[in-house]
């Protein structure tokens, strides 16, 4: 059985492979879009830029839960939550008398911000 010292050791080496995985998938699709994004369709662009923001975010994430631990420098989780609140609400009040660009942006947005809290 491990004690508590191996398992947090072992939770941090983890922690640092999917933060490595993360910066080279990153990585890669940066090259990908600076090389072919002339040659995509505008959606797929979209979909890669909006996949490189939340897999920066969680890089972030990742990197002050290493150096922080699970509770990290701010309440970050808590601030997101009331963002994501915040967001719904104003998407519930005025979603009907917003403009099509501007409701798919927001949808985004409150989509983003529930994946980034899976990985919280």
């Amino acid at each position: 059985m491990k004690n508590v010292g191996e398992k947090d050791n072992c939770e941090t080496k983890n922690r640092i492979k999917e933060l490595e995985n993360l910066v080279e998938k990153n990585t890669r699709t940066e090259r990908h879009l600076e090389e072919y994004s002339d040659l995509s369709d505008d959606e797929s662009v979209e979909m890669a830029k909006d996949k490189q923001n939340r897999r920066e975010n969680t890089i972030r994430n990742l990197e002050n839960t290493i150096i922080y631990g699970d509770g990290g420098p701010t309440p970050e989780k808590e601030n997101l939550e009331k963002k994501l609140q915040y967001s719904e609400g104003y998407l519930n009040q005025n979603g009907e008398h917003m403009d099509e660009t501007d409701l798919e942006n927001l949808k985004n947005k409150i989509e983003n911000k529930k994946d980034t809290l899976k990985t919280f």
